[in-house]
């Protein structure tokens, strides 16, 4: 069992105690992190007593320890996946050699570069979502919410510790600088686009923890190939924390399309103003808030080709998602992947090399799963007896980066003019209105086993307790 020592000042399986140039780095970067999440942790929650997991091990058995904490008094900390040992590098130019326990010189910028990238991400989410509370459908949901920000905020220690342990003074000031930038400031945003994007309200919530947590998943997943080792075992821990926030969102839309379908069988109407009259969001609008977050997400997987992937994948930085099971060389050279572009007003394919086109892969990827959850999502309509089916949009619909971005396509993978886009936009994307309804239900509710009229309750509480438990213990 790889435990880890919570009588430290900062929680850690890294046997932080025997690095103290580190461990006093860490304490100085401390302070400024627990400032970061006063001032942009979640709102007005600081004496809530919230009944959430905790790590005491990285093992199966030991990372989900519940009990109620205040979140300021969370254990935020270095947890690291075990070792293992005489791990080779698996793909790439330097296939077959010894993983890197330090940083190579020569890939020194690149790999700052994508854990800075990485952290960027953590704290954003937490500043994105820390409204939400405010405006709760449940006491049950307000919990998964504050389990999903102290994780992200964890994820950030995760990326501090690699900055501050490998990269020396630049380090420190990239950990310093992640504390600096905020969710869609002007001056001073985060990295990625889709972290600047405003999470108004729960609808938007659920569909960023399922589609944008599942980017987080397939980044990570690429990552915890790397032959960089830290990177790779910090990476694999922090998938096990992700999976419960991809669950949040995954069973919130689910419960969100139960209560729906339930309205309309009991109105007997598909019509979304009645739905709407009757406090239930209509699955037209859902269908459209997918489309949203959808499209802005496949953007984070970047350019369809890019150098700088072919670079990370030969240099053996970042792998490709599950590489160890792919059965090919590992190396790619003299492959090809097919890329999308618009040819005169048609959607082609073309073959490009494939080590360009490791962005593409993985968002392909990432599509075929995003796709699974919606079919199950489709099973809930189809379990009401009601004919509709939510499906995801095509992958060159609203895009904003690569080839795609300057096309206008429709969510049924059609070029269409500039006009046709301007006519249609409000049926495929959430309109001004949409977003008017959905911020018109979004009244809070905490007493226990209580919810709101738009969603269902779950099936079952977090940790076999009751739906009605009291999660949160409020101050």
């Amino acid at each position: 069992m790889s435990t880890i020592s919570y009588s430290d000042k900062i929680p850690n399986n890294v046997n932080l105690s025997e690095d103290r140039t580190l461990q006093r780095a860490l304490e100085q970067w401390q302070p400024n992190y627990l400032a970061w999440w006063d001032d942009m942790g979640p709102d007005g929650s600081q004496n809530f007593d919230v009944y959430l997991r905790t790590a005491v091990s990285v093992d199966p058995q030991g990372w989900a320890q519940f009990g109620h904490v205040k979140m300021p008094d969370y254990r935020w900390g270095i947890f690291l996946n075990p070792g293992e040992k005489d791990r080779k590098i698996h793909f790439g130019d330097h296939k077959g050699e010894d993983a890197w326990q330090d940083v190579p010189g020569e890939y020194r910028a690149n790999l700052r570069r994508i854990i800075v990238t990485q952290g960027d991400t953590e704290p954003a989410s937490v500043e994105q979502q820390r409204h939400l509370g405010l405006t709760c459908p449940s006491q049950y949901d307000l919990r998964n919410l504050f389990q999903v920000n102290v994780e992200e905020g964890r994820h950030l220690w995760a990326m501090v510790y690699l900055l501050h342990k490998y990269f020396g003074r630049d380090g420190r000031e990239e950990g310093e600088a992640l504390l600096e930038r905020r969710s869609g400031n002007q001056d001073n945003p985060r990295i990625l686009q889709a972290f600047n994007e405003q999470t108004p309200d729960w609808l938007s919530f659920f569909m960023f923890t399922y589609f944008t947590d599942r980017d987080g998943k397939f980044q990570l997943c690429a990552l915890a190939e790397s032959s960089f080792d830290p990177l790779a075992r910090t990476t694999k821990f922090m998938l096990t924390e992700e999976a419960h926030h991809m669950f949040v969102g995954e069973s919130g839309i689910s419960r969100v399309i139960q209560r729906t379908c339930a309205a309309m069988n009991e109105l007997k109407t598909d019509d979304p103003k009645k739905l709407r009259e009757a406090g239930v969001i209509d699955l037209p609008t859902l269908q459209r808030y997918l489309n949203f977050h959808f499209s802005v997400t496949i953007d984070l997987f970047g350019a369809d080709e890019s150098s700088n992937a072919a670079t990370f994948y030969s240099t053996g930085l970042k792998g490709r998602y599950e590489e160890g099971k792919r059965v090919d060389d590992h190396q790619l050279r003299g492959q090809t992947y097919k890329v999308l572009q618009a040819v005169g007003g048609k959607l082609v394919e073309r073959e490009v090399p494939m080590l360009n086109a490791l962005n593409e892969v993985l968002r392909d990827d990432y599509i075929a799963d995003s796709r699974a959850g919606v079919e199950r999502w489709n099973k809930v309509i189809e379990k009401a007896g009601i004919p509709f089916r939510l499906k995801t949009p095509h992958k060159a619909f609203h895009r904003s980066i690569g080839a795609l971005s300057g096309v206008k396509v429709s969510p049924e993978g059609q070029v269409v003019s500039e006009a046709e886009w301007n006519a249609k936009v409000d049926d495929w994307l959430p309109s001004g209105s949409d977003r008017a309804f959905v911020a018109s239900l979004m009244g809070r509710v905490v007493e226990p086993g209580q919810f709101a009229n738009w969603i269902a309750p779950p099936v079952m509480g977090i940790n076999r307790q009751p739906v009605d438990f009291e999660y949160i213990r409020f101050g």
